[in-house]
């Protein structure tokens, strides 16, 4: 099994900043990229960022450009996701997810999401 794992989400103000973390777990595996989405309440699940290994290319969905930063580690399968001058609109759960072919364009695998709060 392969397990992806969120951790670093709580409660912060608007303008402040969390560090998001997401670490896999059992069966070793090999991802051709990695990205971090979002749900927010009732709305549906969108993009926020994905770094692509080869080539560190990073990809970032246009409401965060400029505040947010991904990053991470391609032998451990480790991602995070630096959050800077959060807004209200920020908030929601936040999902890691690996794309582990690069001839398809899906993520096989989601981790069970954490909760960002962010307060006016």
């Amino acid at each position: 099994q392969v397990q992806l794992v969120e951790s670093g989400g709580g409660l912060v103000q608007a303008g402040g900043s969390l560090r998001l973390s997401c670490a896999a777990s059992g069966r070793t595996f090999s991802s051709y990229a990695m990205g971090w989405f979002r749900q927010a309440p009732g709305k549906e699940r969108e993009f926020v960022a994905r770094i692509r290994w080869s080539g560190g290319i990073l990809s970032y969905a246009d409401s965060v450009k400029g505040r947010f930063t991904i990053s991470g580690d391609n032998a451990k399968n480790v991602v995070f996701l630096q959050m800077n001058s959060l807004k209200p609109e920020d908030t929601a759960v936040y999902y890691c997810a690996a794309q582990t072919s690069s001839r398809s364009p899906t993520y096989g695998y989601w981790g069970q999401g954490t909760q960002v709060t962010v307060s006016s």
